[in-house]
């Protein structure tokens, strides 16, 4: 058992990191521990306030008659993903925390699931600011501030869109949901979610004479991760090697498609894929063979990154299930899914390694009568996002099957504002304690900045955070001493906007 206490200062952020990892937070279940959150403030002497969306505010008033105003911002909820191999529940299991010392620096992780360090350490930095101010171990005497915990963001930014429009006040926000504890971030692409719903036509395989049976199918393996901030890092995506390995066999063989299914999160790389076909028997090791020789191609471009890749092909015992796609339907779907683009479109053209507009074919779902795509784009260019949402959804007019399509949520980008107050602040603040240029970044991951800009004006806006690899996937851990780093830093910087 570890003791979180003993991880570095300050120890109240790691004892409320120990506790909300016990709460339950996935996206649209945050009532937990925004009540958490809410009991808090309330036992520390603060308004507490909740508006319409589900957001929740904490305000701090200044003790001089002559103030500033400034927000705070994190988001209550968190990516919940794991390992297929792992029995968790997230709205009732507490995450298992573990240190783990890379290259002799400690990280937190946790066992085969997500962490929650995005965003939980904004939620601990905030609650650890409440805490101290209450204990006069902190002093922010001319500025006063408003704690903004933000619902629904891994889904959309959600609560963000949603926010009343005098929820907040203030002249200028700090986001703590970067992950690089030497830069800080002033732009970010927009983007936008569609769930694509494709009618199915089904047959029973007993009709067919020759004897079929079911084979599984599995990708899996596979980093993931985030689909703004890591589709660049050459990963793969498991519904695309799958997609492609079964578009090719229904060039050679025959067969017929039982059940297709996988990824779970809009915002991630699909880590793991499988799918049950049935085969006719007499060919089943010459298709294993034939798999087996695909894969061995497909996973030349993943050298160096996917070291883990593998596939599963497994003939099935004792499977019930009868119902199957019609030939045209499979047809069709599998010319969509060989065809659907993933990964960066373009890279931006003055910005080194900063991708420009990409695409993430993030989770596909098969039900009785219909399955369900659902696909996320994003760009640092309004016009380039919907052009690469256009070609996608003319991708799926090309076909005679029957679609329907929803669009999940929009949200938009954040131009960067170099001349900005507060960046000058952040800047000098930064060079002040650790002797060297703070990193000023924009990101191809999407952030709640873009949609408060707009809800917001006249905020100055940037985001920091502690240094976070793997969010969004199993392998997410955070660098302990990076935490205390972030926290002098917000400290200090506030301290110089007082």
């Amino acid at each position: 058992m570890i003791n979180l206490k003993d991880l570095g200062r300050p120890s109240e952020f790691w004892e409320y990191f120990e506790q909300i990892s016990k709460i339950p937070r996935c996206s649209e279940h945050e009532e937990k521990i925004r009540k958490f959150i809410e009991r808090e403030a309330e036992n520390l002497g603060f308004e507490a306030q909740v508006d319409s969306a589900g957001n929740l505010v904490v305000r701090i008033p200044s003790t001089l008659a002559q103030k500033s105003r400034g927000v705070l911002q994190c988001h209550m909820d968190m990516v919940c993903d794991k390992n297929q191999s792992i029995t968790h529940d997230f709205l009732k299991d507490p995450l298992k925390l573990k240190i783990e010392e890379i290259d002799n620096e400690n990280w937190l992780s946790a066992e085969g699931t997500t962490l929650g360090a995005d965003n939980g350490v904004g939620i601990c930095y905030l609650l650890t600011i409440m805490k101290k101010i209450n204990k006069k171990e902190l002093i922010f005497d001319s500025l006063s501030l408003d704690l903004l915990f933000t619902v629904d963001e891994e889904q959309g930014l959600r609560g963000a869109f949603k926010i009343d429009d005098d929820f907040i006040d203030g002249t200028f926000l700090i986001n703590l949901d970067s992950e690089e504890d030497d830069a800080a971030t002033i732009g970010c692409a927009g983007g936008i979610v569609t769930y694509y719903y494709i009618n199915l036509t089904n047959v029973n395989i007993n009709e067919f004479k020759e004897k079929f049976i079911p084979v599984k199918i599995f990708v899996s393996g596979l980093i993931g991760g985030h689909s703004g901030m890591d589709i660049h890092l050459r990963r793969g995506n498991a519904l695309k090697i799958l997609s492609e390995i079964l578009w090719n066999l229904n060039k050679k063989y025959k067969m017929h498609i039982c059940s297709l299914e996988g990824g779970n999160r809009t915002n991630a790389i699909p880590r793991e894929a499988n799918s049950v076909v049935f085969f006719e028997e007499e060919s089943f090791f010459d298709i294993k063979s034939y798999i087996n020789s695909l894969f061995n191609e497909m996973k030349i471009i993943f050298e160096g990154v996917e070291l883990n890749l593998n596939i599963t092909i497994q003939r099935l015992e004792n499977y019930e299930k009868n119902n199957v796609l019609s030939k045209k339907n499979q047809n069709e779907l599998l010319n969509i899914l060989y065809l659907i683009p993933t990964g960066p479109l373009s890279m931006h053209p003055r910005i080194d390694n900063l991708v420009f507009t990409s695409t993430n074919f993030a989770v596909m779902t098969m039900r009785e009568n219909d399955i369900e795509i659902k696909v996320s784009q994003r760009s640092l260019s309004k016009y380039f996002k919907m052009v690469i949402w256009e070609k996608l959804k003319a991708l799926f007019d090309l076909s005679d099957l029957e679609i329907t399509f929803k669009i999940d949520s929009e949200y938009p980008g954040w131009i960067p504002n170099f001349k900005s107050t507060l960046l000058s602040r952040c800047k000098e603040t930064y060079k002040e304690m650790f002797m060297e240029e703070l990193e000023i970044k924009a990101i191809h991951a999407g952030l709640e900045c873009g949609l408060l800009k707009e809800k917001f004006p006249h905020l100055e806006m940037i985001s920091i955070g502690p240094t976070i690899v793997g969010a969004h996937s199993p392998d997410e851990r955070v660098f302990i001493k990076s935490v205390t780093k972030i926290w002098k830093f917000l400290i200090n910087l506030l301290n110089r906007l007082n």
